[in-house]
Formats: C-alpha cells, structure tokens, sequence
C-alpha cells in the first residue's frame, strides 16, 4: 500500500479545477488511495479515486463467476491441486498403509501354484470306425455341444470320481476347516464330510476354459504344491475320458436292451402278420405265384394265381385275334386272285406257290411256242391248235390248284375264328372270378402292407442291434489329452505386482473418498473465493492468527496523524487541530493489550496489510456514498471482531484520520476492559445524561485515537431498545460531524438482535468471519435472513487465519511475510 509521506499536504485546487480533472484525468493509484483533489475553504472534499470510473452498479455478480469459474478448466485444475495440497497427509497415509498391508498379504499368504492341461474334442476318431457308408468329411461341433462337455468337466460327478482317486479327502490341504468359524469343531467328520469339504475345495481351485474359436478345453488346477497341481489337472482329464467311455458304454448298453426287447417284440408281431395272411388266403382260397416266401414277407412281385391265369388268357386271346385276322386276310386275297386271268404276273406274286408258278411258268412257255408257231405255219396250224389245247387245259389247272388253296385258307379262317370265340368266352368267365377275388383282396393288401412294416422294422432294429454290439467294444472317445499339465515352477497367486496394484489402487481410491469426506463435511470458510460465492459479498482481507509478541520491526515514521497537525500548523500559525470542542478531551487511555494496536506496533507484516485493505475499501466507498459510521460484527462470539474494530480504529487514526471507536456491544463490553487506566464514564452516562460526551471519551496518545467506551454496572434487559433508542442515534450523528470515520464493535448477530435493531443508524458494516471455525450454514443462515444488513455490508473478513494450513488452500507464498522484511527497499 502507498501511504502519504509525513509532512506532506494534499493538493487543493478549485471546486471547476478539480472537476475538470475529475472528468479528464482520473485519479492515479496514489491519488486513489491516499491523494485529496482538495476545494477551497467552503466547498465539501470529495476525493478521487478509481471509484469514478465505476458506473454507479458497484455490486459484483459473484454467482455468474462462480458458474464461469465451474465451467473453467483452470478452476478445476486449480480445485484439484488445492484439494491435493490440504489433503495430502490423507493422499500419502491411507496409500502407504495400503501398500503396508498388501505387502503383510504377501508375506503371510501360502504361494499357490497353477498347473494346465489341454483337452481336444474331437470328433473325427470315433468316425473311424463307424459304418463307411456315413461322410467323412468333418462335421464340426456347434458351441453348445463344447458348452455342454465343459459343464460335464465342471460337474461335483466328475470331482468325486477325482477325489476319490486320489484319496483328496485324507489331504489336509483339502479338508482343513475354515480357521474363522468358531463352531467347526462342533460339526462331524466322518468320511462323507471330508469328501464334500474336499469337493468344495477341489471346485473352488479347478478351472475350465475354453480355446477362442478352437475346440481346446484348458483344465487349470491350483494348489500349494506344483506337483500336486499338476497330477491334479491331468487325473481330471483322464477322469473326464473315462467318464465319457462309462457313459458311452452304458448308453450303448441300455440302447442294445432295448433294441433286443424292441427286436423280439418286432419278431413277433412280423410273425403274427405272416400267420394272418395266409389265413386270409386259405379262406378266400387265394393261391399266389412267383416263388415269394411267406416268411420273408410278400413281396410286390408274388401274383395269384387267377391273376395267372387271367395274363395267360389274355395273351392268348391276342394271339387267336392276330390269327383270325390273317387267315380272314388270306381268304380275301385268294378270292380276289381267282377272278384274275391266270397270265397276270399278280397270281404267282401274291400266293408265291410252287404249282401255281409251275403252271404258270408252263403256261407261259406254251403261250410263246404257240405264238411263234402262228407266227411262222399260221393259226390253223395242227401244232398251234395242239399247243392252244395244252395252254387251256394248263389254265383249268391253274383254276383247281386255286380252288384248293381258297379252301384250304378258308378252312382255317373257320378254325381260327372258333377258337378267338372259345378265348373269349374263357376270359369273359375268369374276368368275372376275378372280381370277386379282387373284393377279397381289400383285406388281403392291409394284412400283406401290415406284414412287411413289420419285417421292415424288424430288419432296420436287427442291423442297428448289431451295430451297437460292435461299438460297444470300441475303447475310444471324442476327447484326446493334446497337452498334458506339467509342474509349474512359478507361483501363480499371489502377484506381487496384482496386489500391491490392487492395494495401491484402493489406497488412493480410499484416499480420495476420504479426502473429499472431510472436504465435505469441513462446513467452514477456507478461502476469499468459498467467503465471496457462499455469501455474495466481497472478501476484503484474510487476518492470519497472531500472538502478543510482536515482531521487531524497523524504524517507525512518526504518526500520520501528527505529522499532518503539525504541517496544518506551521502553514496556519496555530496549534494542531483537533476535533469540535465539543468533544476535546485529555483523558488518555492505553490498550493493556498489545493484541488490540498491533496494526501500528507491526506496520510491516501480514496481520498490517489485512487492515489496510478494510481501510482501502472504507475509503473507496466514500467516494459512492456515506460511509463515515462504520459497525464490526460477527456470526457468533469470540470470531476476534473487537480485535478487528480496535485495530482498524487505531489504524486509520495512525494515517491521519479523526477516528473514534465505540464499544456498542452491551452483552460483552471488552473496550473498557483492555483500557488503562480504567474509564470512569461510558457513552450510556451520556445517553443518560450523567456525563458530558466530552467527558465519557479518552484519546490514544500515540495515534490520537477516540475512544468511547461501554460501562455496565448490570445487563440492561433491553440491550435492542438502547441501540435503537433516538439517544443513541443523535450520539452517532453528533460524532458523525466531529470524526472521519465512527468504528462500532457491535455484538454478534446469532445470539442477540441487536444488530438488526441499529442497522439503519450505521453506514456500512464489516463482517468478521472465524476462519476455519465458523460454519458456513450458521453464517449463511443468518446473514442471508438479514436484506438489509447484507446490502450495507462493506466485506467479509476472515480472521485468526493459521497461513501454514492457508497455503493448501491459496497459491503457497501469497500470505507470507518475507516480502515485508526489508520493509520495501532492497527489492524490486
């Protein structure tokens, strides 16, 4: 903070002057903190400051930057290093106990050992030796059906048999009682137990996995001991194969009983069906042909033998008709050849018979002599004449030769036809027979259809039978070992590594819900930010927590105050002024507590420069408003506000101020008490007329502090009235026109009204916060119930601050008093 150098007055210029500058030239820092634009005697000061620059909206929205601020990155970054640095003995205790007690874990837990053997389902050697009529390409294994053999691995069924063979139930490994059950020794142990404590055992170390996208199942054991680990998980995948051959055996086994009785039962029923086929044959006279035999069933090719009889028939009839019909074609042509003149080349050709091409033959040869005779002698010749005899006589031979042939085909015309009418009438008389054999039948086909699903089955279940009897003998399964377990040489559990991750992993985890549990449940102030977004006022300072030694510190100015009298003085001729003569005192009091004036007794120090800024901020608001009445007040008692009136008092008397400090707290007046010499009259004899005010104030020698103390000599019951009261107002307005600034110690505003009951009368007030002490719901509560009181509030404070545990919650190094040792020079 700048200070104004002793000695040294403030510029004064015109009323229009210091206008005109106001509008042009704003204050500069110096200006604005400690510098008076003053007017000439007759015009009201008014100080300048970086206040007129402000529109006169001054209320800052601390919800808005509180949402900002949320949705910032840097705020959670800075959030989280802050919750870092105040919980770290938690971020470093609860990991390092964890990491303790997963190293004691490693140290008492017994090394278990992991042995694996690999089991292949495999289907394609049990083909081998089933029927070569099935394919033998590889039909794969769906994933239920490997399902399924890994719950048959998994099962109690197979553990017993495991158990059993290698004696695990007179293993203490597996029949150890739990150590933490008091009632085990109570429970029997008779051999059933320590199989079923041994089956558990056994179950709780075994597991089956299952290859991704193979048909390898992995069978892992653990156990304390590698060798035991390992015959362990091979005796399970011999257990399991042989489990596999007792249950195909037994299957085949029950399936080659049943198909026996199934057989004998077939047998029987084929039999009966035979035996009521022939009856119906017998009865209905029903005789069938084709060689079948009964008992191997009727066949479809087996025919009665009317049926027989009929096909016989039939044929026989085509044939007669065939026969008819070429002896009937053979008449007709022969008549037709004997109206034809024996010449003609057609008759020999058509009947192609031997005397009749003879004749014809010769009949020729004689139509030729003769020709050749009539041609050379004529026609009347004897020879041609005797040649024309012999060619007639060789016609009528022609004739009868015909004659006889035209018979003879029409005699087996006749035959032919007779015996096509006997066939008929025969296949007529059997084609009636036949249907009324054909009505018989209807039976007949249902008991021959009944017999052969019979003989059918009876077949099918035979072959099965005897294929079921040759795979029983087959000492072979779907299952191989491909990979049998051997000892580990390494432990499997417990990983070092696993566990001291697992507990560091949940030594930080515990850490951080721990951590933000008491960030939770903390419930007090911490920080200017957490003070400015709970209660929606300015933080001004943060007083850290001091003790009544006081630190040696440099040479001190003389006062401010003095020194500024004392100019007044040399330039005016007159002694320094002082307030109205009305209130001119020369009772001198001084604090029996250094703890009350430690502002000036340590000008150069953290605790100072917290009243500085309450200091800076009070003279900053006058600038907006009246601000010369100001009230210290708290939540609750002992949150250190009458240490913070007395020096913020004593502190701006110290700049050159005409401060007066009233103590107004009439359930606990402290003023009085902390005073030497004691006072001998309060501002309740003024108010009740006893005293003059004149007489009721006392002055601090060094700084020219007012002092206007509070004596009791009872608890007034009506503690409000009296704040309330006209009296009371019209002191405060007749020290309003003698002092620069009125500093009131109130009361705490949880356990009286008082406060509410002279808030009207005051111009602003400091709220004293206990750091690390109050709660935020109390201070909320009653604050925020209070408008009129919020709205007039200057700032909060945050008092007796310990700075070592403040630096988790700030950035380390701001509340620190290094930079103030050298009192400013040396440093840049």
């Amino acid at each position: 903070m700048v200070e104004i150098q002793a000695g040294r007055e403030p510029r004064r210029r015109s009323c229009a002057e210091a206008r005109r500058c106001r509008r042009t030239h704003p204050g500069t820092a110096n200006e604005a903190i400690t510098g008076m634009f003053a007017c000439p005697p007759g015009c009201p000061p008014r100080m300048l400051s970086t206040m007129d620059m402000l529109p006169h909206r001054t209320r800052i929205d601390y919800n808005g930057e509180r949402d900002q601020a949320s949705n910032s990155m840097a705020a959670l970054i800075d959030q989280l290093t802050g919750l870092v640095r105040r919980q770290y003995r938690v971020f470093l205790a609860l990991p390092a106990a964890a990491l303790a007690v997963g190293v004691l874990y490693l140290l008492v837990t017994a090394p278990q050992y992991t042995a694996i053997a690999t089991l292949l389902i495999d289907s394609s050697t049990l083909r081998v030796l089933q029927n070569q009529q099935q394919p033998q390409g590889d039909i794969p294994l769906d994933t239920l059906q490997v399902g399924s053999q890994v719950e048959i691995l998994a099962s109690r069924k197979l553990a017993l048999a495991v158990v059993k063979d290698l004696n695990l139930a007179d293993d203490p490994e597996f029949t150890e009682r739990s150590g933490w059950n008091p009632f085990s020794h109570l429970s029997s142990d008779s051999q059933g137990d320590r199989e079923q404590r041994a089956i558990d055992a056994f179950l709780a170390r075994r597991t089956i996995t299952r290859g991704e996208k193979t048909y390898a199942l992995n069978i892992s054991f653990t156990s304390r001991s590698p060798t035991t680990a390992a015959k362990i998980a091979n005796a399970i995948a011999e257990a399991y194969i042989d489990d596999q051959l007792g249950a195909k055996y037994q299957t085949i086994a029950r399936a080659g009983v049943w198909l026996q009785d199934r057989i004998n039962e077939l047998k029987s029923k084929a039999t009966s069906a035979d035996r009521a086929v022939l009856e119906f044959k017998e009865k209905n006279n029903i005789v069938d042909l084709g060689g079948a035999s009964v008992a191997a069933g009727v066949s479809a090719s087996s025919r009665l033998i009317g049926e027989q009889q009929l096909f016989e028939l039939n044929s026989q009839l085509a044939t007669a008709r065939g026969a008819t019909s070429e002896a009937k074609a053979r008449l007709d042509r022969i008549e037709q050849v004997r109206g034809m003149d024996v010449s003609e080349g057609a008759v020999a050709d058509t009947l192609k018979n031997d005397v009749i091409t003879r004749l014809r033959n010769q009949y020729l040869d004689l139509s030729a002599r003769e020709a050749n005779i009539s041609g050379k002698y004529g026609s009347d010749h004897a020879a041609a004449a005797n040649l024309r005899d012999q060619m007639e006589e060789t016609r009528r031979n022609i004739r009868a030769e015909l004659g006889r042939i035209a018979g003879s085909y029409k005699s087996d015309y006749e035959i032919a036809r007779t015996r096509e009418e006997s066939l008929e009438r025969a296949l007529a008389n059997l084609v009636s027979v036949g249907q009324t054999t054909n009505r018989d039948r209807l039976g007949l086909a249902e008991l021959e259809s009944s017999a052969r699903v019979y003989h059918t089955l009876f077949n099918s279940f035979l072959q099965r039978y005897m294929e079921a009897i040759q795979q029983q003998s087959f000492p072979i399964t779907d299952a191989r070992v491909i990979s049998p377990a051997v000892a580990p040489s390494q432990k499997s559990k417990p990983v070092t590594s696993f566990v001291l991750a697992i507990a560091l992993t949940m030594g930080l985890i515990a850490s951080v819900g721990i951590a933000a549990l008491r960030e939770a449940i903390d419930g007090v102030f911490r920080t200017v930010r957490q003070t400015e977004q709970e209660l929606g006022a300015r933080c001004l300072s943060v007083i850290p927590l001091v003790t009544n030694h006081v630190r040696p510190a440099l040479a001190r100015p003389p006062s401010i105050a003095a020194s500024s009298e004392a100019a007044e003085a040399d330039r005016a001729g007159a002694t320094p002024s002082r307030p109205t003569e009305s209130v001119t005192t020369d009772r001198h009091y001084n604090f029996t507590d250094p703890l009350k004036r430690r502002a000036v007794d340590d000008p150069i120090s953290v605790f100072t420069e917290a009243f500085r800024a309450i200091k800076v901020s009070a003279w900053l608001q006058s600038s907006i408003r009246n601000n010369k009445v100001i009230g210290i007040t708290s939540t609750l008692p002992n949150e250190g506000k009458s240490t913070i009136a007395s020096n913020l008092a004593v502190l701006m008397a110290d700049a050159g101020r005409r401060v007066v400090l009233i103590d107004a707290d009439l359930r606990n007046p402290t003023l009085a008490r902390s005073l030497t010499p004691r006072p001998s009259a309060g501002w309740l004899d003024v108010l009740g007329g006893k005293v003059e005010l004149a007489q009721a104030i006392g002055r601090e020698p060094t700084t020219g502090l007012a002092l206007l103390p509070l004596l009791l000599t009872e608890a007034p019951v009506h503690s409000d009235e009296v704040l309330a009261s006209q009296g009371f107002r019209d002191l405060l307005e007749r020290l309003r026109q003698s002092y620069d600034y009125v500093i009131i110690d109130l009361p705490p505003i949880a356990p009286v009204v008082d406060v509410r009951a002279v808030v009207t009368a005051i111009d602003s007030f400091v709220f004293a916060v206990g750091w690390g002490s109050t709660k935020i719901k109390a201070v909320r509560h009653h604050l925020l119930a209070d408008p009129e009181l919020h709205d007039r509030l200057l700032g909060v404070v945050l008092n007796k601050a310990d700075l070592k545990v403040l630096e988790r919650f700030e950035q380390p190094g701001v509340y620190q008093n290094g930079y103030y040792m050298t009192g400013g020079f040396g440093r840049s």
